[in-house]
């Protein structure tokens, strides 16, 4: 924590900044503070989240978690990006705890980030965790280092997707999730 308020601090001073006025006084300590929050994903392990929610059941259906709100931080500008999150699993004759689905994506984007990653980093964990017959991770996401910077497009959504096994191979698997997690 001392590290980041001292590196705050250095920021602060470079922008011309007067570290000693009320308004800066307690900021490096709050950034610090917001910073580790905002980056906890590094201190949790996916399979640890589990925790052994995961149940024998011969159900065979998609089951979906959508417009699962997600807050990371882009790591090319320490800037958030923000957005929802689609998972769907194909069961093969397990179940995970659904609670579980939400935690698993918190976890990783809870560290600095690319879209891409994330997507695929939370579509790997639930195919190696639960050996569905596919998952499906869909990702819609708008990217303050984009609206605030550079293209300074305000509008602009990002969605990025990752399809493993049934999802992947079967198109109408594919297309039924798709039109499942569309906005009503």
């Amino acid at each position: 924590m001392q590290s980041i308020e001292k590196a705050v601090k250095t920021i602060l001073e470079a922008l011309g900044e007067d570290t000693q006025r009320e308004g800066l006084l307690k900021t490096p300590r709050r950034v610090a503070e917001a910073y580790k929050f905002l980056t906890k994903g590094y201190h949790e392990d996916p399979i640890s989240i589990i925790n052994n929610a995961v149940f024998e059941e011969k159900y065979d259906e998609m089951v979906i978690i959508r417009d699962i709100d997600i807050f990371s931080l882009c790591e090319h500008h320490l800037l958030p990006f923000y957005g929802k999150c689609h998972v769907a699993y194909l069961p093969a004759g397990k179940l995970l705890g659904l609670s579980k689905i939400p935690r698993i994506v918190e976890c990783f984007a809870r560290r600095l980030q690319v879209q891409e990653r994330l997507t695929t980093q939370i579509a790997e964990t639930l195919q190696n965790a639960i050996k569905p017959l596919g998952v499906a991770v869909v990702i819609e996401a708008m990217h303050l280092c984009m609206c605030m910077r550079g293209v300074e497009k305000q509008n602009s959504i990002a969605v990025t997707s990752a399809m493993l096994g049934a999802f992947r191979k079967d198109r109408a698997t594919r297309t039924e999730f798709l039109e499942l997690i569309k906005r009503k």
